[in-house]
């Protein structure tokens, strides 16, 4: 995949978009950690360019959100003191 020139992007279009569906990504760890990964959209522009087939090519920002569940004891730390007063 080739880099975009910036001007490329300053002359896409942005567009609206509405969540259709937002899953879930589960891995299994070597360790035995399952890690669960969503990626969020966060904007969608339509490029000026097109892929050699003659589809459009659409840039977008996003943010992977990340945790990691059934952590084998032995990885675990001692839960820290929360310095959150409670509410």
């Amino acid at each position: 995949m080739s880099k975009l020139p910036l001007e490329a992007l300053a002359e896409g279009i942005d567009l609206d978009f509405e969540e259709m569906e937002e899953h879930w990504n589960s891995y299994r760890l070597s360790d035995g950690t399952t890690l669960k990964v969503r990626l969020i959209l966060r904007g969608v522009k339509r490029l000026k360019g097109f892929e050699p087939d003659g589809m459009p090519i659409y840039a977008i920002t996003s943010i992977n959100v990340v945790r990691a569940v059934d952590v084998p004891e032995g990885l675990r730390a001692r839960p820290k003191k929360s310095e959150i007063p409670p509410v």
